[in-house]
């Protein structure tokens, strides 16, 4: 029988506010590595909330947060024993799968809705504006796309967060278990490599 059938993902998302600190997650997750059921539904109980939580502000829509929540659960049971303790703590670790997870699905969902769009223009001629319109926009967002690129991991994340995330600097730094200041510092120095990047290519 899968383990994760057997935690609670699949109910509403009612999990306790995180109660653990950062050792006791960690200890739980190389538990769970090992196939502990009882350690998995504390890591469960204790971050739910929160990965709801953050998986809803990025995705926007209750049911398809639910559904992500549970991706990001199933992740973190399959890959409880990549955790490693040296490169940060046990909760930047679950969360930065829960908005990896997230911001996947707000690809999709867009990916989804381009392939819409496209139906429309095979069935639609619109007038010469509003397609010199969508084509400055599409180019547009390419260009910060591939912009992103060009960051560090660390830079990435933190600007993920900050504006596709809509959170806070310091939201930012709590969820990436971070100084305040060490968490501006990323979203500044990811801006700058931005700027300079997409200002070369244009």
């Amino acid at each position: 029988m899968d383990p994760v059938q057997d935690n609670p993902i699949g109910v509403p998302l009612t999990g306790a506010p995180l109660g653990a600190d950062a050792s006791d997650l960690g200890s739980l997750l190389k538990r769970a590595s090992r196939g502990d059921n009882e350690a998995f539904a504390g890591i469960y109980d204790a971050t739910a909330a929160r990965v709801h939580g953050l998986v809803l502000r990025v995705v926007r829509d209750p049911a398809q947060s639910e559904e992500v929540t549970q991706e990001v659960f199933l992740e973190v049971w399959r890959q409880s024993s990549r955790y490693d303790a040296e490169r940060g703590s046990a909760l930047a670790w679950l969360m930065t799968i829960a908005h990896r997870k997230a911001v996947d699905r707000v690809r999709s969902a867009e990916a989804a809705s381009r392939r819409d769009e496209t139906y429309e223009q095979r069935n639609h001629t619109p007038d010469h504006d509003t397609t010199a319109e969508a084509a400055q926009a599409s180019m547009e967002a390419r260009r910060v796309r591939a912009a992103l690129a060009h960051l560090t991991e660390v830079q990435r994340e933190a600007i993920e967060l900050a504006y596709f995330g809509g959170y806070t600097h310091t939201e930012v730094a709590a969820l990436l278990d971070l100084p305040v200041g060490t968490a501006k510092t990323r979203i500044r120095d990811g801006l700058i490599r931005l700027r300079d990047t997409i200002g070369v290519g244009r």
